[in-house]
């Protein structure tokens, strides 16, 4: 869990700073929290939004992080053949906010004390540019797919459910 001070934007500012990645974050009064909202708020089609989904990897052991893309939904028993896991399942609410600092409709793909294993949905690479949460279901970053797998050092992989 993150110190009492922890100011989610400004831990996922700092990261894309840090990892010279010219993203800059932009905030809203409009709520980000579902891919419908975030899509309204930024003006981009479901498609083109990032959902960052933190699961848990054998039982609560690890994490792993999957971004998916707006329209898609993560398949889990990919995602354990990928990893050689014997579980995956997604992390709570309250899980994610403990282990993170970040809460659901705002968790971003960065800007964790250490990132975790992170899988990119093939169908990202798509796209010239997808919207990502920055700590909050207010704040968001436009990035390109391509300087998203190199921030994250992440993989690019099907983990889409057919």
């Amino acid at each position: 869990m993150p110190d009492e001070g922890f100011n989610p934007i400004e831990t996922v500012r700092k990261f894309l700073e840090e990892n010279n990645c010219s993203s800059q974050i932009r905030e809203t009064t409009a709520t980000i929290f579902t891919v419908a909202d975030a899509s309204a708020a930024v003006g981009a089609p479901e498609k083109e939004i990032l959902k960052s989904i933190l699961l848990r990897v054998n039982h609560g052991k690890s994490f792993v992080l999957a971004l998916m893309s707006g329209v898609n939904r993560v398949d889990t028993k990919k995602i354990r053949k990928l990893l050689g896991a014997s579980h995956v399942s997604f992390a709570d609410g309250e899980t994610c906010t403990e282990w993170s600092g970040f809460r659901p409709g705002g968790v971003p793909p960065v800007g964790y004390p250490e990132q975790p294993p992170t899988l990119l949905d093939e169908e990202l690479f798509l796209y010239n540019t997808v919207w990502a949460a920055a700590g909050t279901d207010h704040a968001f970053f436009p990035v390109a797919p391509d300087e998203l797998l190199r921030i994250t050092g992440g993989a690019k992989a099907d983990i889409k459910k057919d």
